[in-house]
């Protein structure tokens, strides 16, 4: 590939290496110039481009991106299609993300161009998440060196779906342990079991005895569980301690016993007929993450757990740090911090369908439509309002003078509603938890209606989007987590982000809010409809 700057009559054919703002509209980066292109160029003064040109021998970076991303993909995935030399894979399923690390590695190793990343090996994932990106960083690359890579990767990306299963627990007690804490154990265990869709067959208390603890193993696999978790009234300490020797007892054996994860060093994993078994540390009984939920995912995925396995987790493995250890004390839990969410109000379109008047400017009730939107958002829940201004920018920011928001300029706007979207996620406070998407051309969205759809976003429950809905049909506004923040900031187009949604329905909540979800106001006729009155552009 020969990249460098050419003048604009002899770029014909070549990839223009920078996004060229013209009066009729932008010629994108990557875009392949025509000769109608080239009569743009010239006509606007341009006389020299950068641009790349590709050889015989070259790949194109979407080619590229699909031959890696197909050779990567090893089945549980699904792959967005390649976009500016980039193809997401997204999980098919709730599952856990298996990586082979030196394939990955070595793909990596071929040339700086051609790169494969992805989420943490053995990563709990849910459907729709995006676990690993192939991307090629120039325009194009040595079709030679991309077939290279494609061989290295070959199935080196998989989500291995969870299998729910009947599980047995097995609780061992002493005289000082409270039944409010086996019940407690349970309550949480059970928790962590839905996350793959399992269940509890059954729990049964016994006297932290080998023998006794033996029979119970025994009696919760016949009675069908295809896992049996061991909570011992006191922890694990020796290969020969309670625990350990009752699954020998019953007829079982020890894998491992102790792990390089803090917390959850004292666990331990067996098996008895065929049937995983095992011996959960004391931070277990507490719902935040330690090396049982590790152990517990990979089984749950039907990924084998080797005392290799174990003995691998070190790096990665410290979760916490509390200085009281080796003997921690109970605290009070903070209070919870209130969740943060912003608004990010779309205001900087032409309003092309409207004809020749700005729609935002356009007034009900002598009131512009961009205020009324804007003091519906200031009265709701919404932590901070950001409108994105663009087209005939002052005369937006003045129908909201007095507003107590904040305005970020789109200077790209005429190139569509993602740009916006970009403009005003960038502009979120960094410590924000959620954003909410409004259109300023919905009056009929107020207070209560934001507020309803605030409700519904619960990340706690996997719902991380919440969204406007109508007869089952998706509307706006929508909340969008975090998480996806960085994907609504490579968002391009004038689609928005109606394809997220798509591949992420699983986390997503439409709330019924009736017909306002999804009636905008885009033309003369629906403005009049509505009993607006037209203010002309500038």
């Amino acid at each position: 590939m020969k990249f460098g700057p050419v003048a604009t009559r002899d770029a014909e054919g070549s990839l223009i290496a920078h996004t060229v703002r013209l009066a009729d509209g932008a010629l994108k980066k990557g875009h392949s110039l025509t000769r109608e292109d080239l009569a743009r160029l010239a006509a606007a003064g341009v006389e020299e481009v950068i641009v790349a040109r590709l050889d015989p021998a070259d790949c194109h970076e979407d080619e590229a991106a699909g031959i890696l991303a197909n050779a990567g993909d090893g089945g549980g995935v699904t792959l967005d299609p390649p976009f500016t030399g980039r193809v997401n894979f997204h999980a098919g399923s709730d599952g856990v993300l298996v990586v082979d690390r030196q394939a990955i590695d070595a793909v990596n190793r071929v040339d700086p161009a051609i790169t494969l990343a992805t989420l943490p090996e053995f990563a709990r994932v849910t459907r729709g998440r995006m676990v690993a990106t192939a991307k090629i960083i120039p325009f194009a690359v040595s079709r030679k060196l991309v077939e290279k890579a494609a061989d290295l990767a070959r199935g080196a990306v998989r989500v291995a779906p969870f299998r729910p299963r009947p599980v047995g627990l097995v609780a061992t007690t002493l005289p000082h342990l409270k039944a409010s804490v086996l019940d407690k154990t349970r309550r949480i265990t059970e928790a962590r079991l839905s996350v793959s869709g399992s269940c509890l067959r059954g729990e049964l208390r016994v006297a932290h005895e080998a023998t006794p603890t033996a029979r119970a193993i025994q009696s919760s696999i016949a009675d069908g569980a295809e896992m049996v978790l061991v909570f011992g009234a006191s922890a694990i300490v020796d290969g020969n301690d309670v625990i350990p020797s009752a699954i020998e007892q019953a007829g079982g054996r020890i894998i491992h016993f102790g792990m390089p994860v803090d917390p959850g060093n004292l666990l331990l994993v067996g098996e008895v007929d065929g049937i995983p078994v095992i011996g959960a540390p004391g931070c277990a009984r507490s719902p935040k993450e330690n090396g049982f939920d590790w152990v517990l995912d990979r089984l749950m995925a039907d990924c084998p757990v080797t005392a290799s396995d174990i003995a691998g987790m070190g790096v990665g493995g410290l979760l916490m740090e509390i200085g009281t250890r080796p003997q921690p004390r109970e605290t009070s839990p903070a209070p919870a911090r209130p969740r943060k969410i912003e608004g990010i109000l779309l205001a900087a379109g032409q309003s092309r369908r409207a004809g020749d008047i700005n729609k935002l400017l356009a007034t009900m009730d002598g009131k512009p439509l961009v205020r009324i939107a804007a003091e519906a958002a200031l009265a709701s829940r919404l932590s901070q309002l950001t409108v994105v201004t663009g087209h005939m920018r002052a005369e937006i920011e003045g129908a909201l003078s007095g507003l107590r928001l904040r305005f970020a300029h789109n200077a790209d706007y005429m190139e569509g509603m993602a740009s916006s979207i970009r403009c005003g996620v960038n502009a979120l406070d960094p410590g924000v938890d959620a954003a909410m998407i409004l259109l300023a051309d919905m009056p009929g969205v107020d207070a209560g209606a934001i507020d309803t759809i605030l409700t519904a976003f619960s990340p706690e429950q996997g719902i991380t989007i919440a969204l406007a809905s109508v007869g089952g049909k998706r509307g706006n506004p929508v909340v969008w987590d975090r998480s996806f923040f960085e994907a609504l900031a490579r968002l391009e187009g004038d689609t928005g982000a109606r394809h997220l949604i798509g591949e992420h329905g699983a986390s997503a909540r439409p709330v019924e809010i009736g017909e306002i979800a999804r009636l905008d106001l885009d033309t003369p006729e629906a403005l009049a409809a509505a009993g607006a009155v037209a203010a002309p552009t500038s």
